[in-house]
C-alpha cells in the first residue's frame, strides 16, 4: 500500500512483550515509534522502572522528553543545569501525570515500593545516538538501585 504521493506508507509499532533494551539510567526500553515507522522529527518509547528502583541520574545532550504517566507511581527529580542539585526538590508522580524533561536537566525517577512505574516517552528530536544520555554523580533521590 502507499500513500497518494507514491511514498510508502510506515509501518504501525507495536509493543513488544520483552524490553527491547535497557536506558543509560537503566529502565526497561519497549520501542513504539521511531525511524522504522516513518518518525523522523520525535520517537516514542514505552519506560518501565520496577518497584522500588532507583535510576541512575542522568542528563541528555540534544533530546527533549515527555512523559505521560501509564502505571504505578513514583518521585522524579528534575535539575536545571545551572541549578545546585541537592536545593532541588523531587516531586511525586501517579497516573495520568505528564512533565517535561528539558534537554541539558539532569534527572532522576524512583518507583513506589508496590507497584512498577511505566510511562510513555515522547523524545524530540529522535533518539540520536548511545552517548546521548550522560550520567552524573549525583541525584536527588540518592544511590541507584538499576
Amino acid at each position: 500500500m502507499t500513500a497518494s504521493n507514491n511514498d510508502p506508507i510506515p509501518p504501525l509499532g507495536h509493543r513488544s512483550q520483552t524490553p527491547d533494551g535497557t536506558a543509560p539510567d537503566g529502565s526497561e526500553i519497549r520501542l513504539l515509534v521511531d525511524g522504522r515507522q516513518g518518525g523522523s522529527k520525535s520517537s516514542l518509547v514505552e519506560v518501565t522502572l520496577g518497584p522500588g528502583r532507583v535510576t541512575r541520574p542522568v542528563w541528555h545532550r540534544s533530546v527533549e522528553e515527555v512523559w505521560y504517566v501509564l502505571e504505578g507511581a513514583g518521585m522524579v527529580w528534575r535539575c536545571p543545569p545551572d541549578a545546585e542539585p541537592m536545593t532541588v526538590p523531587a516531586m511525586n508522580i501517579k497516573l495520568g501525570d505528564a512533565l517535561v524533561i528539558p534537554t541539558g536537566w539532569r534527572f532522576q525517577f524512583s518507583a513506589g515500593p508496590d507497584k512498577a512505574l511505566k510511562f510513555l516517552c515522547h523524545t524530540t528530536p529522535p533518539w540520536p545516538e548511545e552517548d546521548e544520555a550522560v550520567v552524573v554523580e549525583h541525584g536527588g533521590l540518592g544511590e541507584a538501585t538499576v
